[in-house]
């Protein structure tokens, strides 16, 4: 809608300045990795952080499922996206690629080993991402609920208790906002870093 609209308006609206304001972020921590020399990544960086922040901002809202907390949803995009990057590198140089399965100056007897380490950790890498963002929404979820409970609760006893509950379920919901546009800077920022072991 917004985009569509965008036209309508003879300078940028409010709305218009900040989305573009969070995709200029986004491009430029992308053109400081090697994302920058992959064709199309920095764009699909960008559209990923604002669906992330915008997803994750529908999920506080109350009586609105939240996608960005449930695994299946993290990991539909963590997933694909690093095994483009690491599908690309082995078919750009596997040569390469695979030399950076082993750090330089080490020695022979500890290769084997190190191999082995380095690919369970590039193996594990779209795990750690999607359940960083999943379980990162999932606590903020949580604590709101908890103490929209406990305030529901408190509302026939102390007048005190219940005020206090919600200044601090305000406060929280606030901090949860950050949370939501830190998490989707986050994981794009990791799948950024993850093509600096892409072959140039």
């Amino acid at each position: 809608m917004v985009m569509f609209f965008s036209s309508t308006w003879a300078t940028p609206s409010n709305i218009q300045w900040l989305m573009f304001m969070t995709l200029s972020v986004m491009n430029s921590q992308a053109d400081r990795t090697s994302a920058a020399h992959i064709k199309g990544f920095n764009n699909i960086l960008t559209a990923l952080f604002l669906m992330i922040i915008m997803t994750n901002f529908m999920g506080l809202v109350p009586y609105l499922f939240s996608y960005s907390s449930h695994l299946l949803f993290t990991l539909t995009f963590g997933l694909p996206l690093w095994l483009t990057l690491i599908l690309s590198a082995m078919a750009y140089d596997l040569k390469s690629w695979a030399a950076a399965l082993l750090p330089g100056g080490a020695p022979d007897w500890l290769n084997p080993f190190l191999v082995i380490i380095e690919t369970i950790s590039i193996s594990v890498r779209p795990l750690t991402l999607s359940f960083r963002l999943a379980a990162n929404m999932s606590a903020g979820h949580i604590v709101l609920t908890l103490i929209g409970s406990y305030a529901a609760a408190s509302m026939f006893g102390s007048l005190f208790a219940f005020i206090m509950l919600i200044s601090i379920q305000i406060v929280y919901i606030l901090f949860e906002m950050g949370i939501c546009v830190i998490q989707g800077y986050i994981f794009c920022l990791l799948l950024s870093l993850y093509a600096d072991d892409h072959p140039l």
